[in-house]
């Protein structure tokens, strides 16, 4: 059998994702019409023997009970649990706490992936890649530009491209142009791997002087990171293999790079489950490109709509609309001639005749993934948060306006507090 764990994180750990996270999880908000934990999980039910899928973070119980129940009716040959840790533990310190529940049933592999990436998941080749090989742990990389390599972890592969060297998190100098994807695969032996370098670091610790022990205090807690404690081990040990992914990712770190997500999830979703996006028919809308309408959503038939846009439950479009590259929530209103570009309008919002909230296209250089520089607000797209009403003939550029905010005139270039 094989198990799944994904780490979600914690309610403080998505702060970059506000303000959409001050009403919704970010693992469960929804991209490319589906939650963001819904696509790895739809990715991992294909996976050979998959039993169970394990969800290990910070938030309380109740937040995931929903979601599982569905998914447990979606996917009814996979068992589903939430398992949450009672601090912070690190990227590897909550594995290696749950090792029991984690090890049950004696799996023969432990797939383990980060929430907030959007990928293709081509899970089957990483899992053939992993058992052809010896290692205790595979690792899947994508290639990037080199002016990226230092937002990432980075792995510096042998000469077939099937094992990693080196790993290093976030180097500050360049050394591969291999980004780690936050999608692993490892065998049991990875929580005695663990267990072995917890003890090495108690060895370590007693041998300290006093003073300095005490100044190292936070190395004598339970947290230990993946990236920067356990895979530089098993690089440097010959037991982390390589697999490199020819197909999209990218990461999903602040609510503007939600938008590029959706786009890809979209045309994935196009390309492969007939029905799911959107088509124009005489009559009704005209559709451009990868587009998902929730069926209880209302567009007006002389709207333009796509590409890349997710429209949710219960939105109303009115006539004349235009949107592009933008995500639609639920119950939000959009009235005559206005233009939606670039941009997500939260739950409840009401955007005005004529009016116009646009951001800056994203262009593949993950600006995205970050909000401001130096104090200012960058380019980026344009997010309205819950409940937020736009007047008439206003227009609203290339900002971030927190919930149950009313926007009178036009505004550019700012974070509405």
């Amino acid at each position: 059998m094989n198990k799944a764990v994904i780490l979600v994180g914690g309610p403080s750990r998505a702060t970059r994702f506000r303000p959409l996270s001050m009403n919704l999880p970010q693992p469960l908000f929804p991209v490319g019409g589906k939650p963001i934990l819904w696509h790895q999980i739809k990715a991992l039910s294909q996976v050979p023997d998959m039993k169970e899928i394990i969800l290990l973070g910070l938030f309380e119980t109740h937040v995931f009970s929903k979601f599982l129940d569905q998914c447990s009716e979606e996917f009814p040959h996979i068992r589903f649990s939430y398992l949450r840790e009672y601090s912070v533990l690190g990227t590897a310190g909550g594995l290696f706490h749950f090792r029991d529940q984690i090890k049950a049933g004696k799996p023969k592999n432990i797939f383990l992936l980060y929430t907030d990436i959007c990928s293709s998941f081509p899970l089957r080749e990483l899992l053939e890649r992993h058992e052809s090989g010896e290692a205790i742990g595979t690792i899947m990389v994508k290639k990037i530009s080199r002016d990226l390599a230092k937002r990432y972890g980075c792995v510096v592969p042998d000469e077939e491209k099937k094992m990693a060297l080196h790993y290093v998190d976030k180097p500050e100098t360049y050394i591969s142009d291999l980004a780690s994807t936050g999608v692993y695969i490892f065998t049991n032996e990875i929580f005695d791997h663990i267990d072995k370098i917890l003890a090495a670091r108690a060895d370590e610790l007693e041998k300290l002087p006093k003073k300095a022990f005490h100044d190292d205090f936070d190395r004598t807690q339970d947290s230990l990171m993946l990236e920067s404690d356990v895979l530089p081990n098993l690089a440097s040990n010959k037991k982390l293999g390589l697999y490199i992914t020819q197909d999209f990712w990218r990461q999903i770190k602040t609510a503007a790079s939600a938008v590029p997500a959706n786009g890809l999830y979209l045309n994935s979703a196009k390309q492969e489950i007939p029905g799911y996006c959107a088509e124009g028919k005489e009559g009704g809308p005209e559709i451009v490109g990868a587009v998902y309408i929730h069926p209880s959503a209302v567009v007006d038939p002389s709207a333009k709509i796509g590409p890349n846009v997710s429209i949710h439950a219960k939105s109303h479009i009115g006539a004349g609309v235009r949107i592009k590259d933008a995500i639609i929530l639920d119950n939000v209103i959009i009235k005559d001639n206005a233009a939606i570009i670039n941009a997500i309008v939260g739950w409840g919002g009401k955007i005005g005749r004529w009016s116009r909230v646009e951001g800056n296209p994203d262009n593949g250089d993950e600006k995205t993934d970050q909000v401001t520089s130096s104090g200012v607000k960058i380019d980026s797209i344009c997010i309205l948060g819950q409940d937020i009403t736009v007047s008439d003939e206003a227009f609203v550029r290339n900002s971030i306006v927190l919930p149950h905010k009313h926007i009178s005139s036009d505004i550019h270039n700012e974070i509405i507090m």
